[in-house]
């Protein structure tokens, strides 16, 4: 996820990293020349005229500005949706860990309460592979016992497997008498709010926009700057190609923006920073744990994802 913070206006105009330009720019340059084509030709195809005027553009353009305007509030409904579950997760996994250091019977740090600090974080990154569909193998291993880690390389659902191994220790706690029943419901309740988190998630990331609707969208967009030369030619003359490129720009952007924000859990630049999500909920758990963490203040955790 890219964070640029107090650019100033001027530099603002020519980011190059984060932005759709790169993606988009093969497309505006197709849409250049052939305007400066059109005009050249005076607007005829084929000894044919083509004759269009600004005026049902504007009305049209108006229109579909608002159709983009609803699908990019769509993809960002999901994305905003997507960050809060993730910051729901940070609260809940601190709230785990703070129970499980001072209302458990075991005393901190110790192997019991260890146990589970790594059971939390191993439910954190193996819920961004899972999202992601990349292996959770080195995350595993590095925070479950190997006969564990073993068991859950064969396993698609991981996050859940490793909550209920979570929830077995709440209830083996109980059994020891290191925890009452109304400790262990308060335990449960935390288990139920990171059970409806990974549904959460799992709900935006299998559940897209409907692709009929997005076709729709994407066809007529394009079909709308395709006949841009042909309404301005007339009027504006050699400052066309500019024109179009500029009013091309506006919408295929927008509608390259909706696609990349969609699906919040990837990789690409303005998708949520799960790699550095990830590591802050490690770092504060290991923090609340009494472990000591080396962190770089220079870093942000939200850029190099």
């Amino acid at each position: 996820m890219i964070q640029k913070r107090n650019l100033h206006w001027f530099k603002l105009l020519f980011v190059w990293k984060g932005s759709v330009l790169p993606r988009l720019l093969p497309r505006l340059i197709v849409l250049f020349v052939l305007s400066i084509a059109v005009v050249y030709f005076k607007g005829t195809l084929f000894n044919h005229k083509i004759s269009l005027n600004p005026a049902p553009f504007t009305l049209f353009g108006i229109a579909l500005a608002l159709f983009l305007g609803f699908r990019n509030s769509a993809s960002y409904d999901r994305f905003w949706e997507g960050r809060k579950l993730w910051g729901a997760l940070l609260n809940t996994t601190r709230s785990l860990a703070r129970q499980c250091i001072t209302l458990s019977g075991y005393k901190s740090p110790s192997i019991e309460t260890n146990t589970f600090i790594n059971y939390l974080i191993a439910f954190t990154y193996a819920l961004k592979h899972q999202l992601r569909g990349t292996d959770a193998s080195s995350d595993m291993q590095k925070w479950l016992p190997d006969e564990f880690a073993q068991k859950l390389s064969s396993v698609k659902y991981k996050p859940m497997i490793i909550l209920s191994e979570a929830a077995k220790w709440a209830r083996d706690a109980k059994e020891k008498g290191n925890m009452d029943s109304i400790i262990l419901t308060a335990f449960d309740e935390n288990f139920n709010e990171l059970s409806n988190i990974v549904g959460g998630c799992e709900r935006i990331s299998s559940t897209p926009i409907p692709f009929t609707y997005k076709i729709m969208l994407h066809r007529t967009v394009y079909f709308y700057c395709l006949l841009l030369p042909f309404g301005f030619v007339d009027s504006i003359g050699w400052m066309t190609p500019i024109i179009v490129l500029f009013i091309a720009y506006t919408f295929v952007a927008l509608e390259a923006i909706a696609d990349e924000i969609e699906e919040p859990f990837g990789v690409e630049p303005n998708d949520l920073a799960l790699n550095g999500m990830s590591d802050m909920i490690r770092n504060t758990l290991l923090e609340i744990s009494g472990k000591q963490i080396d962190i770089n203040p220079a870093m942000d955790l939200y850029i190099a994802d």
